[in-house]
């Protein structure tokens, strides 16, 4: 168990933890005040603006801005809707205006509306990085399918005509509610060439659905066929000691566009273009406000250029492209891998630990199959019990085993303080001593590290997985609401108050306490100690279905940990034939050796500068002439 002084130094950081906790939410509160402030004595001098603003200001005098549709504009809506989604499109533009998921928990606005803070629709023509036309399409009705397409046609102020075709996607795929067939015909009504890289489409807006969403999961995405990478709104703001001064706008050359898109924590608007060729990527950061009383959220909003082509007066090109406008479900989108190739499951941005996080999302799937045969009541939080539990009994041999290597280690703490005493001011010494009785008693010095090791894959599977799991938004368990967002059941003096990490804390200290003492070092042991309090720090305003899943396997742990000091204790015996030096033995050997060359020739060097000092050798004869 734990000391006087462990126990002190708990009460000590969990002070510290609620002193930082309050200060950063009553400044948040004070930062948001002051935004809100300024926000209304700017109302108040100006016109009346939209609710976007830029994040900064254009970084030289003539940059191009995005460019607002006139007033005399009258806008025309269609609609075209599936199962699962509401696609409507705006002739302002003659772009996607919105695409409202269905089945789906409502944000802080309301449903949730893709592209719901764009000034400009989704498939709207760019002259340059962010300079949105403003072209007033029309409907052409004998060729749009009511029900199945529409399409836009019109001239924009360079002399391009466009003819924008948008269709519903036809299957059986779970994907296909949230796609769409974008065609872009494109005539050269100029009396000159004109080069279609100087324009680009806009591919949408994002923002955070709700201001307890993880901010820095909004940004976009890029997939080159090498690769898939995600550009963090977080990456628009200054670097650490001034690396990277503040941007408003980031261009990035793709060498081989697969897709390209916007994405929040859960939901995305992709863009594939059925041409791959090379293109170039822009992409800006805005502050927007949800609510008044809430603190403000980034949003950004990207263009993807057009192909290198050069046409003629009179010369048309058509370009067509996919389109996905839907929740980032990992299941969906290697179905739509299936049938339509493109990648589209590296959408899910699980990064290193991606097939541990794809099996545990099939894995919960699974199990959540069988709870809703149950009960349909909690069964996203008891479908992430039971596979903690599943996970927790398949690794239980390496444990026990493990639990059992270290009460044998516990046993032999005697010898190893002797050695301490023996060999105080020679750990390499003492080290090769230890080696040499872990090898007598046939003990490895690694075997109580095992668990942990086995569990990191799991755990960062596990919140990669949970991260992005939208299928967790809006399920509630117990007294949790949503098991994506944190378990806040109250605030005092601005501090939430989140039950599952703090029990997730408790039960890890618990878990600790039961461990044997292998008579190991003990700054690395108070180290160890003090971990569950390091990640009540980190996770305590992560995702509830992760502080369970973490507080659940720490039950279990505790559990298994008091099964295994049930049994019988394992006997100290002289291992038979033990005679061969293990791994650890002869590194510790090579490490003295290595430091009985340094010392060697380090006392070479001291000889050949004239240190002579204890020296049993001839003296050199003094030099003689010139």
């Amino acid at each position: 168990m734990y000391d006087r002084k462990t126990w002190i130094v708990v009460v000590l950081c969990s002070v510290l933890l609620a002193v930082n906790l309050y200060f950063n939410s009553k400044n948040q509160a004070a930062v948001q005040a002051q935004k809100q402030k300024e926000a209304a004595e700017l109302a108040a001098s100006q016109p009346p603006a939209p609710t976007t603003t830029p994040e900064a200001k254009a970084e030289e005098t003539g940059s191009m801005v995005e460019v607002d549709p006139p007033e005399q504009v009258a806008e025309v809506l269609a609609t075209l809707e599936t199962p699962e989604t509401i696609f409507t499109f705006t002739s302002v533009g003659g772009g996607l205006k919105t695409a409202q998921v269905k089945n789906q928990t409502n944000g802080l606005l309301g449903p949730v509306m893709l592209n719901r803070h764009g000034s400009s629709p989704l498939g709207a023509i760019a002259e340059g990085p962010d300079r949105m036309e403003a072209t007033n399409y029309t409907m052409v009705d004998e060729e749009s399918v009511s029900g199945k397409s529409v399409v836009f046609r019109g001239k924009l102020p360079s002399g391009l005509w466009a003819k924008k075709t948008w269709s519903l996607v036809e299957g059986s795929n779970e994907g296909t509610p949230y796609m769409l067939d974008f065609k872009l015909q494109i005539e050269n009504g100029r009396q000159e060439q004109m080069n279609l890289d100087s324009f680009s489409i806009f591919i949408g807006t994002a923002t955070p659905l709700d201001t307890v969403e993880r901010g820095e999961q909004t940004g976009f995405v890029v997939n080159d066929g090498r690769d898939f990478r995600f550009h963090s709104v977080s990456e628009f703001g200054k670097a650490w000691f001034g690396m990277r001064k503040e941007r408003s706008l980031i261009t990035q050359p793709v060498e081989k566009a697969i897709y390209a898109g916007v994405a929040n924590q859960f939901f995305a608007t992709v863009v594939r273009p059925m041409e791959v060729g090379e293109s170039l990527l822009w992409a800006k950061v805005e502050t927007t406000t949800l609510q008044a009383d809430h603190h403000p959220v980034k949003t950004i909003r990207a263009g993807l250029r057009l192909p290198n082509a050069t046409l003629s007066p009179g010369d048309q090109r058509t370009l067509t492209y996919q389109i996905f406008a839907g929740p980032k479900q990992n299941r969906v989108l290697r179905k739509m891998e299936d049938q339509f190739g493109g990648e589209w499951g590296t959408l899910m941005n699980y990064g290193f630990f991606s097939p541990f996080s794809r099996f545990m999302n099939w894995s919960l799937w699974w199990v959540h199959a069988g709870m809703t045969k149950i009960s349909s009541k909690w069964s996203w939080g008891l479908a992430v019990l039971v596979l903690t539990l599943c996970l927790r009994t398949v690794i239980w041999p390496l444990y026990n085993r493990s639990n059992r290597s270290m009460k044998r280690m516990s046993k032999l703490k005697p010898e190893m303080d002797k050695l301490r005493e023996k060999y105080p001011d020679d750990p390499q010494k003492m080290n090769q001593e230890m080696m040499g009785m872990y090898r007598k008693y046939g003990i490895n010095p690694l075997g109580g590290c095992l668990p942990m090791f086995a569990q990191l894959p799991i755990f960062f599977g596990f919140y990669s997985m949970l991260l992005h799991a939208v299928e967790m938004r809006g399920q509630s368990f117990l007294w949790v609401t949503d098991l994506s967002q944190p378990d806040t059941v109250a605030h005092i003096l601005g501090l939430p108050i989140n039950p599952l990490p703090i029990v997730m804390a408790i039960t890890s200290f618990g878990q600790m306490a039961m461990m044997p003492n292998t008579g190991g070092d003990k700054t690395q042991m108070m180290m160890i100690k003090f971990m569950p309090f390091f990640f009540l720090f980190i996770c305590y305003n992560f995702a509830s279905a992760l502080a369970l899943y973490w507080t659940t396997s720490n039950i279990f742990s505790i559990a298994q940990t008091w099964l295994s000091n049930r049994m019988p204790e394992p006997e100290l015996k002289v291992k038979a034939g033990g005679t061969g030096k293990s791994f650890m033995e002869r590194m510790v050997e090579k490490q003295a050796e290595m430091e009985r060359m340094k010392q060697a020739r380090g006392r070479v060097v001291d000889s050949g500068n004239g240190d002579d000092s204890g020296s049993t050798g001839k003296k050199r004869p003094p030099r003689t002439g010139g």
